[in-house]
């Protein structure tokens, strides 16, 4: 009689740690979705906050921008809600250690794809090609053709690969001026403290039509190199990359791209090529 209380007592317990086991499960299952989630099941991704059309963070703590929405359809994608995002600032110089230290589970924010950031991360994508070109103040006409930045006072971001392209490919004598932001490069381009701005066309787009700087600027229609945008992640996760892909082409089949492309570049009359094939990069 003793030993067979013991027994139920034991089965109770089993049968207890078999539901535990089964809840536990679920959450795993959970994890896996989101390619591994972080604590409380929130996800952070490295974004830019200073770009206009690209990745903006509003005065009302928002956030807008063509890699905000592709951000926030992957992260959806992977499982998680839009509650469960938490974004934050990447700047160009520290997206690759943003990534190897695990402080985003993935980055979207203007990043080109290159040999050697391939030597340290892994990008999913491409996702968006852009052009590399030249803002200018819209009553200069003296820079007609990427040779005419020589002597010129050219500015671009720390980091950035646009100002080393010009500087060792196009106009070795521009006097290169290099800042935090792209909105610090602005601020000079207006003052005339510079003399252009360069980086990717669809950057130089999402600044030009902003309501306080139109008819201010102009994109001097340089296409300078290609730049596949793609989305960078740890290195060697083969797993988080495969459904990464998989979000960004179900994204462009089913129209979403199409409708972020015309949302946020679409005021700049900014002539966008179509979207790339995933995995395809044109250098």
């Amino acid at each position: 009689m003793k030993l067979r209380k013991v027994t139920a007592a034991s089965a109770a317990v089993l049968s207890l740690a078999l539901a535990a086991t089964a809840c536990g499960s679920g959450k795993k299952k959970d994890d896996a979705a989101g390619g591994g989630s972080e604590a409380g099941g929130k996800i952070t991704i490295g974004i830019k906050v200073d770009q206009p059309g690209i990745g903006l963070k509003t005065p009302d703590g928002s956030y807008t921008g063509f890699d905000v929405e592709v951000a926030t359809y992957v992260a959806k994608e992977l499982g998680y809600k839009e509650s469960d995002i938490v974004f934050k600032e990447t700047k160009s110089a520290d997206r690759e250690t943003a990534i190897e230290r695990g402080d985003v589970k993935f980055i979207a924010a203007s990043y080109s794809i290159n040999d050697e950031r391939l030597q340290k991360v892994d990008f999913a994508g491409p996702y968006l090609l852009a052009h590399q070109d030249v803002l200018v103040r819209a009553d200069d006409d003296s820079i007609k053709k990427p040779e005419d930045l020589n002597n010129k006072k050219l500015c671009s971001v720390t980091g950035s690969t646009s100002a080393k392209n010009v500087k060792e490919k196009l106009a070795p004598k521009a006097q290169l001026q290099e800042y935090g932001g792209y909105s610090e490069c602005l601020t000079g381009l207006e003052s005339k403290a510079i003399d252009a701005l360069t980086t990717d066309d669809s950057i130089l787009a999402g600044y030009a039509a902003q309501e306080a700087f139109k008819g201010k600027f102009k994109l001097a229609g340089f296409r300078m190199s290609n730049e596949n945008y793609g989305i960078g992640l740890k290195k060697g996760d083969a797993d988080l990359k495969k459904k990464i892909d998989a979000a960004l082409e179900k994204m462009v089949k089913e129209g979403a791209w199409d409708k972020a492309v015309e949302a946020n570049f679409g005021p700049a009359n900014y002539k966008n090529e179509p979207a790339p094939k995933i995995g395809n990069i044109v250098k």
